[in-house]
């Protein structure tokens, strides 16, 4: 960091200390004429970043390590750039830009005239406690905020820049080894015996796995994501839930697979004991994407999320209350509790269908399928976009046809992926509940339909509310449910054995959701 060091030559060593030090005295004068508070200074393996007032400054060490090079002024201000295009992208309210530092070591500006000595990312600082991390450790974090987390998560996965084949990321091979180097890390700081389960299990899902991630390149699913997207690197701003501190640093580990990026905040969720908030976050990604297929490889990310974590904390001071990375790696494993099996709900618009499945898929780590979802993306809208504003017909036969299609489809891949499945449509005409039975009884998977009934009166109150809300995906009218009213509304006799029926005329607690669930999970295939 001396300024006289030539672009392209590292700092000698020392000369950083002296820097840093000097300004965090600048910082501490401006902040002692204005706030008054002191400057912090967090320092970790690769960076130090200096809490002054409302904002942060955040350099780059000047180190060279077997993953990252910052060794000179140049690598130091491309990689501060790279770090302020990358976040801008999850995080355009936390990152202000990339300051030059001028001046000396012993006397440095932040901006002013004169060749750059050091660059540092200037940030705006976040409030204590904002991390996901710390609101979960609070008991605050709430289903509501990594709703928005997930929704915002998928939009970006939408809109991020798409990786070609012939770039070389995403490739089979690649996502096998950078596994396959991770267990070898764990076996030598740990031995043979913890890892040696996951490892034949991480090789047999590589053999099955390579062609869907071929695939999944192909057809492309691997983009620029954010590449380290966990509860520490997750917070809640003044516009909600966001992720920010990307990995800047190398670019093999943020292009990668959606689901790659998706699968660490989950784990992480269940490293943490909520494998309910994990559920709800991958339920409204999916809604947001639609991205089915990837729940064929989500398993396997977030298996490898945990061992990344689980080698991290390896090389880390011991830190009480900790997750046991790789103990949930070895839950994550072995799949849902009960493995896959195939619900269906019934019921009229209004009966508390949506509902009782996102509660169910909280308690059982089901993926929900929501007809009104799909059928708005087939005529590419999104959720809560409204398809008569837009002069569109959603609700003729053949998009009906067209949206149960698509809703078969995606619930064979979730099924035939290891996933329990609930399917969330009013499924009124008993051809249709016949066709998923089939596609149970084809797979050999138990299979339920969830019959949700209340008082028309409470059904048509709850579509008026909704309609005044205007925050789900349903566009159900009072006088559609009329209309089904005329119609049969429940299952037929020879439906029985298969159905769980559920009044909803009264809200559903845990205690509710938690015998429910044991009810689906003690069925039998048709």
């Amino acid at each position: 960091m001396n300024p006289s060091s030539p672009p392209g030559q590292p700092s000698p060593p020392g000369a950083d200390a002296v820097l840093i030090h000097a300004l965090q005295a600048l910082l501490q004068a401006q902040s002692q004429a204005s706030t008054g508070q002191p400057v912090r200074l967090i320092e970790t393996h690769i960076s130090w970043v200096l809490l002054a007032g409302e904002q942060a400054y955040k350099l780059k060490k000047p180190v060279r390590l077997p993953f990252v090079d910052f060794s000179t002024l140049a690598l130091r201000r491309h990689f501060c750039e790279e770090e302020q295009r990358l976040n801008q992208r999850l995080a355009p309210q936390l990152y202000l830009g990339v300051q030059a530092i001028t001046g000396t070591p012993e006397a440095p500006a932040l901006g002013g005239q004169g060749p750059a000595i050091e660059y540092a990312v200037s940030m705006r600082r976040f409030a204590p406690g904002a991390l996901l991390s710390e609101r979960l450790a609070a008991g605050v974090l709430g289903a509501e905020e990594l709703q928005g987390l997930a929704q915002r998560v998928g939009q970006f996965h939408q809109q991020a820049a798409v990786a070609h084949p012939g770039q070389g990321w995403g490739q089979p091979q690649q996502i096998e080894q950078a596994a396959l180097k991770v267990l070898a890390q764990l076996q030598a700081a740990l031995g043979e015996a913890p890892v040696a389960a996951l490892r034949r299990w991480m090789q047999a899902q590589a053999l099955v796995l390579a062609p869907v991630w071929q695939t999944r390149l192909e057809q492309g699913w691997v983009r620029e994501g954010h590449g380290d997207l966990h509860l520490n690197n997750c917070v809640l701003t003044e516009e909600g839930a966001t992720g920010f501190d990307c990995i800047e640093f190398d670019p093999a580990l943020r292009w990668i697979d959606v689901m790659s990026d998706l699968g660490f905040l989950t784990m992480d969720l269940h490293a943490h004991g909520r494998p309910d908030l994990a559920a709800g976050v991958l339920d409204h990604y999916l809604q947001q994407t639609g991205d089915c297929g990837g729940l064929a490889v989500l398993r396997f990310y977030e298996v490898y999320r945990a061992l990344v974590r689980a080698l991290v904390t390896t090389l880390s001071p011991p830190q009480p209350g900790a997750p046991d990375y790789l103990a949930c790696a070895h839950a994550l494993s072995l799949g849902p509790p009960g493995g896959p099996r195939l619900l269906i709900t019934l019921g009229l618009s209004g009966s508390g269908k949506s509902t009782v499945a996102a509660q169910l898929l909280q308690a059982t780590g089901a993926v929900r399928l929501r007809s009104d979802v799909e059928r708005k993306r087939l005529f590419g809208l999104q959720a809560l976009q409204r398809s008569e504003a837009l002069g569109l017909s959603l609700y003729t036969p053949e998009a009906t046809r067209r949206t149960f299609d698509r809703l078969h489809e995606q619930a064979a891949t979730a099924l035939r992926a290891g996933w329990p499945v609930v399917v969330d449509a009013a499924f009124l005409r008993r051809g249709e509940r016949d066709r998923f039975q089939a596609l149970a009884r084809s797979l050999g998977l138990p299979f339920g339909v969830l019959h949700c009934h209340c008082d028309p009166a409470l059904m048509r109150s709850r579509i008026e509310a909704r309609q005044a809300r205007g925050d789900d995906a349903s566009e159900a009218t009072p006088e559609v449910l009329q209309s089904q009213l005329k119609g049969p509304g429940g299952p037929e006799a020879d439906e029985l054995p298969w159905v769980l029926s559920v009044d909803t005329t009264e809200p559903l607690g845990p205690a509710d959701i938690a015998a429910l669930a044991r009810r689906w999970q003690g069925q039998r295939s048709p």
